[in-house]
């Protein structure tokens, strides 16, 4: 059965999305499994800018309060950490995670010559370039590059989502996106893709890439089958809030327990581009992520595998120092990030809060370039060489 190019490109939803799909993403008949003690990545992206100094609050700070006059949130409204630090009063799971030794708060974070732009920023954190650099791979599909080079039992990455973000696009390799392995296997095992994968049959005089995207279906279709017989081993028992990112991270969690041989997850959360009425906007979504985060940690933590997980939180930006006339916050530069795990070597606040006073154009000043942060979760935690993925060496961390 022969198709020419253009006709199996039109042929739906499946053919279009197994382009994004990975050679190595395959029913094994000896899968590689993950299993107890060996470690898993979860990457949470919070999309669009989140507020880093409402996020985690310099309660006592008095420029905090005069800058932000309506915006600043009271020290006897917030979570407090210390006497001079507090959470963001909707974070009641993550100040539990402090108190338990759980939560690691990381301040200062970004990189030199900040790009405000949300494209160009998040680009800049996804392939863990430089500002004045332009590079089309990520730094987790760079992981799965050198992971995979020549093996056949690859480390595999997914994404809870329906399109596959830069970061997880290698060169060679990249991960797989999904909603949920259920929708993926009833997708891939329509009738239509069926009969035509079967009805295939490699010929000299076929076009290259339609032999390639053939191949690459019958791959999805398997792929497909596998992720979702996996889910189906260990389904989490734990209740779950009825959120997007509560239902990524119960599939998430299950595929932890079923051992599947992944060991990089993906999500996002958003949006946290807060210029008007931030207060309500940034309380929805912090609500949102900290119950669903809650019921995963619960979760991993009944399993015996939160010693095994550790969740990582970004931003592509914080925001200006100043409220804006909108009651929000304009584009900044520098943000906090949160390490969430049972494995944690350092723990609470792992450096200096922002200093208020040292300013750059009424931004804060970045004091830990990222890829410091990149370069300690590929070295300490997934155990890879994390200067040949990221280029150059960076500056390894002690929390991990």
């Amino acid at each position: 059965m022969l198709i020419k190019r253009r006709t199996f490109i039109q042929t739906g939803s499946l053919a279009t999305a197994s382009l994004m799909l990975p050679r190595f993403l395959k029913a094994m008949e000896r899968p590689m499994m993950v299993p107890p003690g060996n470690k898993v990545l979860v990457v949470l992206q919070l999309s669009g800018g989140n507020d880093g100094l409402n996020t985690v609050i310099p309660v006592r700070n008095d420029i905090y309060y005069k800058v932000r006059p309506k915006l600043g949130i009271p020290k006897d409204q917030a979570l407090l950490l210390t006497d001079e630090i507090g959470l963001h009063p909707a974070l009641t799971g993550f100040k539990s995670l402090y108190d338990d030794g759980s939560l690691g708060i990381l301040n200062n974070v970004g990189y030199p010559n900040p790009d405000r732009s949300h494209f160009r920023s998040m680009d800049i954190w996804q392939s863990a370039s430089s500002s004045d650099q332009y590079v089309y791979t990520g730094w987790l599909g760079r992981y799965l590059d050198a992971q995979c080079n020549g093996c056949d039992r690859p480390t595999q990455a997914l994404e809870l989502d329906d399109v596959l973000s830069l970061a997880m696009k290698g060169d060679r390799i990249k991960g797989l996106a999904m909603k949920d392995p259920r929708r993926l296997f009833n997708t891939s095992n329509e009738k239509y893709f069926r009969e035509m994968a079967a009805a295939h049959t490699s010929d000299a005089h076929a076009e290259a890439p339609v032999d390639y995207l053939y191949k690459t279906m019958s791959e999805t279709l398997s792929s497909a089958n596998y992720i979702f017989n996996q889910s189906r081993l260990h389904p989490s028992g734990t209740q779950y809030p009825n959120s997007d990112i509560a239902r990524s991270l119960k599939t998430i969690a299950s595929l932890i327990f079923s051992d599947i041989n992944t060991k990089v997850y993906y999500l996002s959360l958003g949006s946290f581009d807060t210029h008007v009425a931030q207060d309500g906007q940034q309380k929805r979504l912090f609500t949102e992520m900290n119950d669903a985060i809650a019921a995963f940690v619960k979760d991993l933590k009944d399993n015996n595998r939160f010693q095994d997980v550790m969740l990582m939180t970004f931003s592509e930006f914080g925001r200006r120092v100043s409220q804006n006339a909108s009651g929000g916050t304009d584009h900044g530069t520098a943000n906090n990030m949160f390490f969430i795990s049972g494995a944690l070597q350092q723990k609470g606040v792992l450096n200096a809060m922002p200093d208020l006073n040292n300013l750059k154009d009424g931004d804060l000043q970045y004091q830990v370039d990222f890829r410091s942060v990149y370069a300690t979760m590929l070295k300490k935690w997934l155990g890879a060489d994390d200067q040949a993925i990221l280029g150059e060496q960076f500056k390894y961390l002690s929390f991990v």
